[in-house]
């Protein structure tokens, strides 16, 4: 079981999501605002955030950035259209994954179980061995990323991303191979959900996000950890 967090004005949407996640078994926290959202999360942080981007007051994508600036706590947003605009802007925000409104309760339990599991146990079963690369030093038994010996919190997808391209050095990965490895979607899917991730993880692990050392697109292809 876990504790959702769900951010959501409309009422109706609220109630329906809040059944249906807690008769799958989580303990479901409802609030309205982002404010309200924001001061709950202080308190007593949630394991997944699931959050609508169109939020009277404080936005969407503005709590989504305020809470992956606190931390590593999954986030799963809700849009009520899947147009470039909504999902690349709440992707950049620092959001995990997403479901186009009208939600269907399946489809969004899914998902949060798919992003909790990415971080979870099966995660951290992974032999313990330090490398170097660079500057950069990954330890998949301990699950920790540093450079230059600064020690780097990723959040789960960040993570498991890096895992996932430095485990096999310059093999080209396409988009829909991570999308199957990373994100456990085992259909065609959205290549924004990769491309936003190896953004926000360049620039938390290059010195020059723009001419990055680490993480190599193959135009084309898709991408590749190194040459540095």
């Amino acid at each position: 079981m876990a504790r959702v967090m769900l951010i959501e004005d409309d009422h109706s949407v609220r109630e329906s999501l809040r059944l249906s996640l807690g008769r799958s078994g989580h303990d479901i926290e409802v609030v309205r605002t982002g404010e309200e959202g924001l001061r709950r999360m202080s308190a007593a942080p949630a394991d997944i955030v699931v959050l609508d981007l169109m939020l009277p007051g404080l936005d969407g994508f503005e709590v989504c950035r305020r809470i992956r600036a606190g931390g590593p706590t999954p986030i799963v947003m809700l849009t009520a259209r899947g147009d470039d605009l909504d999902v690349v802007s709440g992707l950049e925000a620092g959001a995990d994954d997403y479901v186009v409104k009208p939600v269907r309760p399946r489809v969004l339990e899914a998902r949060i179980r798919a992003v909790l599991r990415r971080g979870g146990p099966a995660a951290a079963a992974a032999p313990a061995s330090a490398e170097t690369h660079g500057d950069l030093t990954i330890d998949r038994g301990a699950l920790t990323v540093a450079k230059a010996g600064v020690p780097i919190t990723l959040p789960p997808m960040e993570l498991r991303l890096l895992l996932e391209l430095s485990a096999a050095y310059s093999q080209v990965f396409s988009r829909q191979q991570l999308l199957e490895s990373v994100w456990e979607l085992d259909f065609l899917g959205d290549s924004r959900l990769v491309d936003a991730c190896v953004q926000r993880l360049r620039a938390k692990i290059e010195d020059v996000p723009a001419k990055p050392r680490y993480i190599q697109t193959v135009r084309g292809f898709g991408y590749r950890f190194g040459p540095l």
